[in-house]
């Protein structure tokens, strides 16, 4: 076989196997099933071929309970999703109670999935107000100042939790690119954070949905993101940093993957994690499994 035929047969290859690594998903995706039926759900997520979960959370269950459910099924728990204050399994909380939950359920790192906003802000939804749009109010106040009190928010935890073997990250979404004068807060947060402690968890499709390309993201600050959560939006989607955006399964809409996929490894993404936002056209299961189902074949 010449060398070429070597080469061209070697690209063929799906994408995960050649790089060795799993795809897992976010339990957010399935989060009413789970609710439901938490066991069947993991069974059903490995039964798909899955072989990784991120947690939303710990989902009101003890840590050792969801640890069970997972070893169960087979699944491993690399990352947990932390509010940044609420409660006290949260950074803002005892910090060596979360560092024992986390280690419970066998995960390596905290992921912060929304910024800590100031205390100055009203917190509570007002009059029409539903939880997306009190977020839009939230973020449409943040100043730049802000974004580096959470850089410092999030330093100071990783210092803390790196005694513990953990690692922090922050997971973006698209209104961290709303225009603050020549920046915006994700640029901020990456500015601003230590790379030994802190790391970052690209959402693609926020990004993508914010007008951005998610490549020349990841290549502007290699080493920066270790996980992504695997996105997709449609192509109607009209860029926004107001929590929009038109999802539709992996595959199936304005990505590209097959470039994206090895844009992400060569920059050190090794947390491969499905996440698909309502309004779902079909059950939730069968999306993920569409999702999972196109990744596993996908040549990059």
């Amino acid at each position: 076989m010449s060398a070429a035929a070597t080469g061209a047969g070697a690209a063929a290859r799906p994408f995960f196997k050649t790089a060795g690594l799993p795809i897992g998903i976010q339990l957010y995706t399935l989060a009413p099933d789970a609710a439901k039926d938490l066991g069947g759900t993991l069974k059903a997520v490995a039964g798909i071929g899955y072989k990784t979960v991120e947690l939303p959370g710990f989902m009101g269950k003890a840590p050792a309970d969801l640890r069970s459910a997972m070893d169960a099924a087979g699944l491993a728990c690399p990352s947990v999703h932390v509010q940044p204050r609420g409660g006290d399994l949260t950074f803002s909380g005892d910090l060596g109670k979360l560092a024992a939950a986390l280690h419970a359920v066998g995960a390596k790192a905290a992921v912060a999935p929304i910024c800590w906003f100031p205390d100055r802000m009203e917190m509570r939804p007002q009059a029409g107000e539903d939880m997306g749009g009190m977020l839009r109010r939230l973020v449409g106040q943040m100043t730049a100042d802000d974004w580096k009190a959470n850089a410092d928010f999030l330093n100071q935890k990783a210092t803390v939790l790196k005694k513990e073997g953990l690692k922090v990250g922050y997971h973006n979404h698209n209104f961290e690119f709303l225009p603050l004068g020549s920046t915006y807060g994700l640029e901020i947060l990456l500015r601003e954070t230590d790379p030994s402690l802190v790391t970052f968890e690209l959402d693609v499709g926020w990004v993508a949905a914010a007008g951005h390309d998610p490549a020349a993201l990841l290549a502007r600050h290699k080493g920066r993101f270790t996980m992504m959560h695997v996105k997709d939006i449609k192509p109607t989607t009209v860029p926004n940093f107001v929590l929009k955006m038109d999802p539709t399964e992996v595959g199936s809409g304005a990505i590209d993957w097959k470039k994206l996929l090895p844009a992400a490894k060569a920059s050190g993404v090794t947390g491969f994690f499905v996440e698909q936002e309502p309004p779902f056209e079909r059950p939730r299961i069968e999306a993920a499994k569409i999702c999972h189902d196109y990744l596993a074949g996908v040549t990059a």
